[in-house]
């Protein structure tokens, strides 16, 4: 068929295509700027309340002892094949077993994988990263670097650069996004998934479009699509908002103490810290709309009852997308978005009998 007459063909999908676009664009930054003023004033009352601390955040001198504990890993980098940026990561009983590979959320870094590091690295080869942007890793500032097929080769590079085929991908949050992508479009190097508290892109896109009460638990995403405002905010009254999200006693992450709320505020608080972690969300529309997609991969899902950021209703869009038998889902009754933090034991329990074949 003549490449004219194919053009003319597809044309009006493509332009319907980019109208859709447009007007997805459209409510993005729409929702952008309700949420900047609500966010806004938030920061603002932070600040007149506070006053002391001031409009900015205080860059800390020294990381916090928690992070050198030699019980959770030694501390090592890793230089990427595809990018050449250096991750930082923390490994721990190589020679023990299987990859078993961590991958955080935000408002998070490798520590908050603390509980299963020394669960886990007796029988496998323990290794929780600090995505790129994040922590100790390369933190590049341009918002292209933050692209989901980039972090999923990041991913790719960590696994075959350790010296491995294949690993059981543990991750929360944004890192099980990524982990969700990672073993769909890579699903040789994932012989297992544990995901916690989060969906697949395409999962969540669906839901959220018949579930508007989805977008109003995500509000903060649509925030952190506007260049350096969210960075300001979040910053605002020595990083309230992220010290709120943290420590809440309802939504946050029970007992955490000073120490460990240090832990994860020192790499946001040095210069340009929060940029990269921000990029990953203003990526987060660049595919938009996504297809569906079937999902084979042997996965663990955990989901807490209570999460205040996601949905229940999730865990069944997310089922529906599973070749049978493929996916073992647990809502853990009384439970929140932090579940590898807040219930560490009941998290393991479930990682061990799902696992449990593998180590036979």
């Amino acid at each position: 068929m003549p490449e004219l007459v194919v053009t003319a063909l597809l044309a009006p999908s493509r332009l319907t295509l980019k109208l859709l676009r447009a007007f997805m664009w459209s409510l993005v930054f729409s929702a952008a700027l309700v949420a900047a003023a609500g966010y806004g004033c938030i920061a603002l009352a932070h600040v007149l309340c506070r006053p002391r601390r001031g409009c900015c955040g205080r860059p800390r001198r020294a990381p916090p002892a928690c992070l050198s504990d030699p019980a959770l890993g030694e501390h090592c980098f890793l230089t990427l094949r595809s990018s050449g940026l250096r991750l930082h990561y923390v490994s721990a009983g190589r020679g023990n077993g299987p990859l078993m590979l961590f991958l955080h959320g935000f408002p998070e870094n490798w520590f908050s994988w603390r509980y299963q590091l020394r669960e886990f690295q007796g029988r496998f080869h323990v290794v929780a990263v600090d995505l790129r942007g994040y922590g100790s890793s390369d933190a590049p500032r341009d918002v292209d670097c933050y692209t989901i097929d980039l972090l999923m080769a990041d991913i790719q590079d960590v696994i075959l650069g350790l010296g491995y085929s294949k690993c059981i991908l543990v991750a929360h949050d944004w890192g099980a996004l990524l982990a969700w992508n990672f073993s769909i479009y890579y699903p040789s190097l994932v012989e297992r998934l544990v995901v916690v508290s989060a969906a697949p892109m395409s999962v969540y896109q669906d839901y959220s479009v018949r579930h508007i009460g989805q977008f109003f638990r995500s509000n903060y995403m649509f925030l952190f699509q506007l260049p350096w405002l969210p960075e300001k905010l979040l910053s605002m009254s020595d990083f309230q908002i992220l010290k709120t999200t943290l420590t809440h006693h309802k939504r946050g992450i029970p007992h955490l103490t000073p120490s460990e709320l240090e832990a994860f505020l020192y790499d946001f608080s040095q210069p340009g810290g929060l940029i990269g972690p921000l990029n990953y969300y203003r990526n987060l529309f660049r595919n938009f709309p996504l297809e569906s997609q079937e999902l084979a991969t042997p996965t663990l899902l955990l989901w807490g009852e209570k999460d205040p950021y996601l949905e229940q209703g999730l865990v069944g869009a997310i089922s529906s997308r599973f070749v049978p038998g493929r996916l073992e889902a647990h809502i853990l009754p009384g439970t929140g978005h932090w579940i590898p933090q807040s219930h560490p034991k009941e998290m393991h329990q479930y990682m061990w009998a799902f696992l449990q074949d593998l180590l036979d």
